[in-house]
């Protein structure tokens, strides 16, 4: 009996912690600086409570970033790779949602000059 029990609750943790292993990909990516959050709405800590973003997009930084993510292979996890990244003049495009919020950043961090990377949901 302990043994089901305990297999159940390794089953939840997987199940709970699957989701947030792929939540950080994305479809596109740009480099920004100038990032500034401020309250939107609602008070602290009620459901309402919100957060806006607003950032300078750069589009060099963001094809540097995206040209270097394009050549990258570094394992075989969905966002070690991306052949299907491609610059639009805006932002690094992945249809197949390779982009890696995490590796995007230093790309556009370590790499490209800018302050960091933002990713839509």
């Amino acid at each position: 009996m302990a043994f089901i029990k305990s297999s159940v609750l390794n089953l939840a943790i997987v199940i709970l912690a699957a989701p947030v292993a792929l939540a950080d990909l994305h479809k596109v990516a740009v480099c920004v600086t100038n990032r500034i959050s401020s309250p939107n709405g609602g008070t602290p800590y009620s459901v309402s409570y919100d957060w806006a973003k607003n950032y300078e997009i750069l589009p060099d930084a963001t094809k540097c970033a995206c040209d270097l993510y394009r050549q990258r292979n570094t394992g075989s996890k969905q966002w070690d790779t991306c052949p299907d990244c491609m610059f639009d003049g805006i932002g690094c495009n992945s249809a197949a949602s390779h982009i890696g919020g995490d590796e995007m950043t230093y790309y556009c961090e370590s790499k490209c000059g800018a302050q960091g990377a933002e990713g839509n949901s």
